[in-house]
């Protein structure tokens, strides 16, 4: 890896957290709920870019260092199975299994499902 698609690739990590606390806080204002859909929007969309981006590498339309950098670097960046992973443990622990269900499960499926589907639309 070059050193320009080495920083452009740490930029573009900065680049995807902030756009997803700006999506998250957005999200989080316009729909108030005890659940945490700003997360699962992110991961749903971040799941299905990740995926076009992969397709597209695969395919030969997009460079392999433009994959890394917006792939990896802005998507990583943006995705956060960490923190859906905590939130859904914090619903448990509030005793609202329906929606720790949710967000654990139902939420995993639609990112594998948005992944799949990007990497389609992407080949």
């Amino acid at each position: 890896m070059s050193l320009p698609v080495f920083l452009a690739l740490i930029v573009g990590g900065g680049v995807g957290a902030v756009l997803r606390f700006v999506v998250d806080g957005a999200v989080r204002a316009r729909w108030p709920t005890g659940f945490p859909i700003g997360t699962a929007m992110i991961n749903v969309s971040g799941s299905f870019v990740l995926g076009l981006l992969t397709g597209l590498g695969a395919s030969g339309a997009m460079s392999h260092d433009w994959v890394l950098i917006v792939g990896t670097g802005a998507m990583g960046g943006y995705t956060t199975f960490s923190t859906a992973s905590i939130e859904t443990v914090r619903l448990a622990q509030e005793r609202r299994y329906g929606l720790a269900v949710i967000n654990g499960v139902v939420v995993m499926v639609l990112a594998l499902a948005a992944a799949w589907a990007g990497l389609t639309l992407g080949q």
